[in-house]
């Protein structure tokens, strides 16, 4: 589980990054599934567009998705989330543990 300023510090991470996914209005399936768990094995951190007609919410997305494959949704606002998953094998992305003022 994220704490606040952890999730503060990836969303600055992720602000540059352009969706690698989109969800449309196949919603989302087992194919698409994999395909994030993949992803967020590969990069740890992954942004995902939301189209209109995919009958879901960003925050609906996220919570799905992250129900499904155990990884964190640090942020869903419009129509983007963005995820984040500690890849298992060779993480690359180092979380500070401690901030100041803790």
């Amino acid at each position: 589980m994220l704490i606040g300023k952890q999730r503060a510090y990836l969303r600055s991470l992720a602000n540059d990054m352009q969706p690698i996914f989109q969800i449309g209005k196949n919603g989302i399936e087992d194919s698409f599934l994999k395909q994030v768990r993949d992803a967020l094995e590969a990069r740890e951190l992954i942004k995902i567009k939301v189209l209109e007609n995919s009958g879901f919410t960003a925050r609906e997305a996220s919570d799905f998705i992250c129900k499904e494959i155990k990884c964190e949704g640090v942020q869903a606002i419009g129509s983007k989330i963005v995820l984040y998953k500690r890849s298992s094998k060779k993480p690359k992305i180092e979380i500070p543990r401690k901030f100041k003022n803790q």
